[in-house]
């Protein structure tokens, strides 16, 4: 069955970068949109992140310019690379695979950002 594990996560100071990886098992991997949503207490699940498997990419708003994703179909692992990081980043990332009729998520990945 599909797997994704993501890597990654962790405490950074305001300002800083950090790198997400999430590695895809089970899969063909290439046929599949990848994306990075978060989670912070007390919100509900937003999309941060995708790539399709075309390698269009979108971003939310709140994140445009200081993040980007990837992907590495060799690897079967998506990226999120994570710059000029706010304290307002704090959340749980989840990595998402997604191919009709199919939606798996990871485990997700805790990225805390102190000020």
């Amino acid at each position: 069955q599909v797997q994704l594990v993501e890597s990654g996560g962790g405490l950074v100071q305001s300002g800083g970068s950090l790198r997400l990886s999430c590695a895809a098992s089970g899969m063909i991997f290439s046929t599949y949109d990848m994306g990075w949503y978060r989670q912070a207490p007390g919100k509900q699940r937003e999309m941060v992140a995708v790539i399709t498997s075309g390698y269009i990419t979108n971003y939310a708003d709140s994140v445009k310019g200081r993040f980007t994703i990837s992907r590495d179909n060799v690897k079967n692992t998506v990226y999120l690379q994570m710059n000029s990081l706010k304290p307002e980043d704090t959340a749980v990332y989840y990595c998402n695979a997604r191919q009709w009729p199919g939606n798996h998520w990871g485990q997700g990945t805790q990225v805390t950002v102190s000020s």
